[in-house]
């Protein structure tokens, strides 16, 4: 029986799953951490093709289940765990498949963004509105905080949508699968990390004002260092791009130092 507080919404249309891994790009030499196997009809297409499937499930009762469900795999390590605060920098390198409850949706992804040494990519089924402010570009009203932070260290491409009726028991809202390549090193270079994402995140507290409002708290000069950086302090949060973030943060570290 699902578990309500867990989040958990089954998905068993074997097309649908076989699809998931299409687009993971699993291979042969791939080892895949997948989060929350459920009930492990994922987790066996999962251990066809590749080389280790490392199975993170939290719910006791399904853990003990899959032992027996599982049993006849060579290849699948199954882990009680928590995935929020499983050790992934420990691993080899490694992809992600899951189907992440809606309600940790944000804060696994975050968790493993903490672990990129060895990630290759994240194959997520989540809310499709999730998946779409995680692909959104600037100028659209999805684009925010969550797009430039996966954005800086992935390329997201939204695969397909999965109707909710795909689901057991059937969720509120559709989700969609959305493909995460963690690039080899961050989308644009900046002087300082935590100073661009603070930036970032300051710039979109209040999305509906002008940079120059918005980022006030940052620097009394902000609408100088605007010009400076060549953006029109009138303009809001959700029309810059990456790139100019990163110039907009470069600019403050530089005239905050000095």
């Amino acid at each position: 029986m699902p578990k309500r507080h867990l989040g958990q919404n089954f998905l068993f249309d074997p097309s649908i799953l076989r699809r998931i891994v299409e687009v993971a790009n699993i291979t042969n030499d791939d080892t895949v951490v997948e989060i929350g196997p459920g009930l492990g009809t994922l987790t066996k297409i999962l251990a066809e093709i590749a080389k280790k499937v490392i199975a993170i499930e939290l719910d006791y009762e399904l853990y003990e289940r899959l032992k027996q469900e599982l049993k006849g795999f060579k290849n699948i390590e199954l882990i009680h765990d928590d995935a929020l605060k499983y050790p992934y920098e420990a691993l080899e390198p490694f992809k992600v498949v899951a189907n992440i409850p809606y309600y940790i949706t944000t804060p696994i992804i975050f968790r493993l963004l903490d672990a990129l040494k060895n990630m290759k990519s994240m194959t997520l089924t989540i809310q499709k509105e999730v998946a779409q402010r995680i692909a959104a570009k600037p100028d659209t009203k999805e684009y925010g905080v969550l797009s430039i932070m996966v954005q800086y260290y992935g390329k997201p491409e939204l695969k397909f949508v999965i109707p909710k009726g795909a689901f057991r028991p059937v969720p509120k809202v559709d989700s969609a699968v959305i493909r995460i390549e963690i690039l080899d090193k961050p989308a644009v270079t900046v002087d300082d990390e935590k100073l661009f994402f603070r930036v970032v995140k300051t710039s979109f507290a209040q999305r509906r004002k002008t940079l120059a409002n918005s980022l006030k708290s940052i620097s009394n000069d902000i609408k100088e260092i605007l010009i400076d950086a060549g953006i029109d302090p009138r303009r809001r949060a959700e029309t810059l791009s990456i790139e100019e973030f990163a110039r907009l943060s470069d600019l403050i570290k530089n005239i905050v130092k000095n």
